[in-house]
């Protein structure tokens, strides 16, 4: 029976994950604590419309994708006190609680760890510096996407890239957290969740499968040195033959559209070891 083998979510969107035991779905679909801040850029503080939906692009903020470096920073985050903390190299960059005092100086934090960093010209070109922070930490609504989904992949699917990846550095394995998913299984065979339909069941709660994930340069960053190592896009079109480079799946909440404000789901908690069924 396949079962969840680990959790994660992003409380700072583009961020790295936090590993949590168990994760609670919100009624809308979206889970607690998970892209509910985001650092855009000075000319891209306010949301775009899609399909009469919030949209954050993540070209227009800080992210893995543009910002590789992002990597080697640690987030965990207090949902209940609103309070961030970012470690470096196992030293404490910043804690603050989400006040005005608080969102300034991570704010100030993260903007001098960026200009210090191999990608401090991308914060050079214009509309971009002052970086803004944005989300009240509370509400997830940073998603790549303008309805909310929680993603899945299995570790399956991860083992086979790794196996072809093309000149790999020795000792490199590719692993979980590249892909950036809420939920990873095992249990089943590689790519399987890539033909997912229907109902897919997580412990008690039910989602409806939706589009397989197209990924991103995000998955080249290794995720504890922030370095581009690993050509996860072209080993998934070439080596593989996959006809986009895709990774995981995307599932939205039983009962719900996936809106902002939509809350007509019924939510609960998921948790490693519970187990799951697709149709």
């Amino acid at each position: 029976m396949p079962r969840i083998t680990a959790l994660y979510r992003y409380p700072v969107k583009g961020f790295t994950p936090e590993a949590c035991h168990e994760l609670t779905v919100q009624p809308d679909g979206r889970i607690v604590g998970d892209r509910v801040l985001a650092f855009r850029f000075a000319d891209a503080a306010e949301p775009e419309q899609r399909d009469g939906l919030d949209y954050w692009p993540k070209s227009k903020g800080l992210a893995l994708e543009t910002f590789p470096s992002l990597a080697m920073l640690r987030v965990s985050y207090d949902n209940e006190a609103k309070r961030v903390r970012i470690t470096h190299d196992d030293s404490l960059l910043v804690d603050v609680v989400l006040d005005a005092e608080g969102r300034a100086e991570l704010t100030e934090i993260v903007t001098a760890f960026v200009l210090d960093s191999p990608e401090w010209k991308q914060l050079q070109r214009e509309g971009r510096l002052p970086l803004v922070l944005v989300g009240d930490g509370e509400h997830s609504r940073f998603q790549d996407r303008s309805r909310g989904f929680v993603t899945v992949h299995s570790e399956a699917s991860v083992t086979a890239l790794d196996a072809a990846l093309p000149d790999k550095t020795p000792g490199l394995t590719v692993d979980d957290r590249r892909f950036r998913s809420n939920v990873v299984i095992d249990g089943v065979d590689a790519w399987d969740e890539l033909s997912w339909s229907g109902e897919v069941r997580i412990g008690d709660l039910r989602f409806t499968a939706d589009g397989p994930i197209v990924r991103c340069l995000a998955t080249h960053a290794n995720p504890d040195t922030g370095i581009r190592d690993a050509k996860v896009l072209t080993t998934l079109t070439r080596e593989i033959g996959l006809p986009a480079p895709t990774l995981g799946r995307l599932l939205l909440l039983h009962g719900v559209s996936g809106a902002v404000g939509d809350d007509s789901g019924t939510g609960g908690v998921i948790r490693v070891g519970d187990e799951v069924t697709f149709g």
